[in-house]
């Protein structure tokens, strides 16, 4: 039963193996070293959306995604480049997590940065996450020049945005509470009363609730678990261990 803590030591993110007891108190950080703070909360779309450019003959289509993953990103390229064999260029822009830390744009053949970097700076003047904007050209015959191939990648990958509904994301730690029945009123009184949410549940040989908090609250809300189940202060719960029979387990984190 342990929680990974995570901290930034020298340009490097590493990981500790922490046992869940004194949930915050208890992650020990090497003394040269920060706490790494991620963002729980981010901005993103809640459907595809489309929009056109057009400009001396030629026809900017834009097309954008909410995505989760570099493979799903690759799989709305692959099926927009079969629907759209004959454009000339499909130029694209995506930036992934909720830090905002992964992302890539390409210009596709296009002169550098006329046409990758103005469809991420569409998504990053929204502060959008977890977003893939392609723009798919056909060539009207006339070079746009810089300028030209700039303002049109922009306001074909604005559009589309435009039409998208932006909704924020929050990230929750997915925990289970794994108990003996004996403690089953005290454990699901505590659960109603700190008003977290419960995402499933299963009673056979043991009770247990699948639970999600939001990532930034889930040191304190499990600390006030812990207390509530004691009957203690939180001062004298950050010395105890969980009650014998309760097992907290961390299952995922995500949006």
């Amino acid at each position: 039963m342990v929680y990974l803590c995570f901290w930034q030591a020298a340009g490097s993110r590493q990981a500790v193996s922490l046992p869940l007891t004194s949930f915050a108190a208890r992650c020990l950080l090497p003394a040269n070293s920060q706490p790494l703070k991620m963002p729980d909360a981010f901005k993103t779309i809640t459907a595809p959306s489309e929009g056109e450019f057009k400009d001396r003959g030629s026809k900017f289509l834009a097309f954008a995604w909410p995505v989760c993953t570099e493979a799903e990103i690759h799989e709305k390229q692959e099926a927009l480049r079969k629907a759209h064999i004959k454009a000339r260029h499909h130029c694209y822009a995506w930036r992934l997590g909720a830090d905002g830390a992964r992302y890539r744009s390409n210009d596709d053949g296009e002169p550098s940065g006329t046409a990758g970097r103005p469809i991420l700076a569409q998504i990053d003047a929204l502060e959008l996450r977890d977003v893939l904007v392609v723009v798919v050209r056909y060539f009207g015959g006339t070079l746009l020049g810089t300028s030209g191939l700039i303002t049109a990648y922009r306001e074909a990958a604005a559009e589309a945005l435009r039409h998208a509904e932006v909704v924020e994301k929050i990230v929750q730690d997915h925990l289970s509470l794994d108990f003996d029945y004996a403690l089953m009123p005290d454990v699901m009184q505590a659960v109603k009363k700190l008003d977290i949410e419960i995402t499933g549940q299963e009673f056979g040989d043991r009770g247990r609730l699948d639970v999600a908090i939001r990532q930034s609250e889930t040191a304190a809300r499990l600390h006030t678990l812990k207390a509530q189940l004691w009957k203690v202060s939180l001062e004298e719960a950050a010395q105890l261990d969980w009650p014998a029979g309760l097992l907290v387990l961390n299952q995922s984190t995500h949006a």
